[in-house]
């Protein structure tokens, strides 16, 4: 017997795509601690934010600020906080949620996988023994066990800290 795996929340998803104006990172920049944003953190030049449709929980972006779409667009400081706060991202995920391991890097350009490819960002996502990573390939279904708003407040208290 089959037994429907309900997503009410991807509805979202599905009435918005191709609907926004302007760039996430950029929208997000503008309301970042904002009740709705999924920012975590803001630097000077940077921002940490979780992914709206995560891989898995606590599925973060680390982005510039500045709307640039290539690494060689950074400037020194710029590039200097963005590895800062992607290590400081590790420490804030080990810290609520003590990954086994983390999968860390950069989708760069369309074809890289990146929706959004005139805004660079790097990507960190923790990853546990035995996780839920056969659900997709079985099921084509993806499970994260937080709502990302709880996932959001407990990683800027970790930010916080």
């Amino acid at each position: 017997m089959t037994r429907p795996l309900w997503a009410p929340w991807r509805v979202i998803y599905i009435e918005q795509t191709g609907s926004e104006d302007g760039c996430v990172f950029c929208l997000e920049a503008e309301d970042a601690l904002g009740d709705d944003s999924l920012v975590v953190h803001r630097g000077d030049t940077t921002i940490v934010l979780l992914n709206k449709f995560p891989y898995s929980s606590g599925h973060l972006m680390v982005s510039p600020l500045r709307h640039v779409g290539s690494l060689d667009e950074l400037d020194d400081g710029e590039a200097l906080e963005l590895h800062r706060l992607t290590v400081r991202s590790l420490e804030a995920l080990r810290a609520i949620s003590n990954p086994d391991a983390f999968n860390v890097g950069w989708n760069l350009g369309f074809a890289a996988g990146g929706s959004i490819a005139q805004h660079l960002h790097e990507h960190v996502v923790p990853r546990w023994s035995g996780d839920t990573n056969f659900m997709p390939v079985l099921a084509d279904v993806k499970v994260v066990p937080e709502h990302l708003l709880a996932t959001r407040d407990r990683l800027r208290e970790a930010f916080a800290a």
